[in-house]
């Protein structure tokens, strides 16, 4: 269990802390009626999310705090890129540096497993979303000259689903690499 000056404990997501996962986000839900009205008509943002089992079968990894467990950030590898796919506390352990700690463990495993650097796709504008991501180094990639395939594919997804209309998305990413590695986030 962590308090707010406690540094929060992250580790691997097991078997038995799959059955948590959707729900976590499903809460989180709500963070996104009050900051978009309840009429966003965002569906995306309103459907089931993934199961934990769903999330453990893509390629690239799940990690969890709290016990039980509040919160996860799933990292996903496509085309041999590591991509934060999702990061989800629930709203009754908000403030206490878990989403920070989440991001900072998977930005340091992605490290170990060799990638280069860690993207996300988030909303510019929403204050648990792009600038907590700018709090923690990551900047945004220029849609035109600095994403991959692979993020332009992902927007794509995005865009079908409707993400847009709820406000500007933007591809982020953080350096992993000793050469130009952004500070610790």
């Amino acid at each position: 269990m962590s308090t707010p000056d406690a540094t929060p404990r992250v580790r691997a997501a097991r078997a038995a802390d799959l059955r948590h996962l959707a729900g976590i986000q499903d809460a989180g839900g709500v963070l996104f009626e009050e900051h978009l009205g309840p009429d966003h008509g965002v569906e995306a943002l309103r459907g089931a999310a993934p199961t934990g089992a769903e999330r453990d079968a893509v390629p690239g990894f799940l990690l969890v705090v709290g016990e039980p467990v509040a919160g996860f950030v799933h990292v996903i590898v496509v085309d041999g890129e590591a991509h934060l796919e999702q990061v989800s506390v629930h709203p009754g352990h908000l403030r206490q540096g878990w989403g920070t700690a989440l991001v900072r463990a998977a930005t340091d495993r992605a490290r170990r497993e060799g990638h280069d650097r860690l993207s996300l796709s988030t909303y510019r504008d929403v204050p648990w979303n792009g600038p907590f991501y700018t709090g923690l180094g990551f900047t945004e990639l220029d849609e035109d000259t600095e994403q991959l395939p692979v993020h332009r594919r992902l927007r794509q997804v995005e865009r079908g689903l409707g993400l847009d209309e709820a406000g500007v998305r933007v591809v982020m990413s953080i350096p992993l690499t000793t050469e130009g590695r952004a500070a610790r986030p």
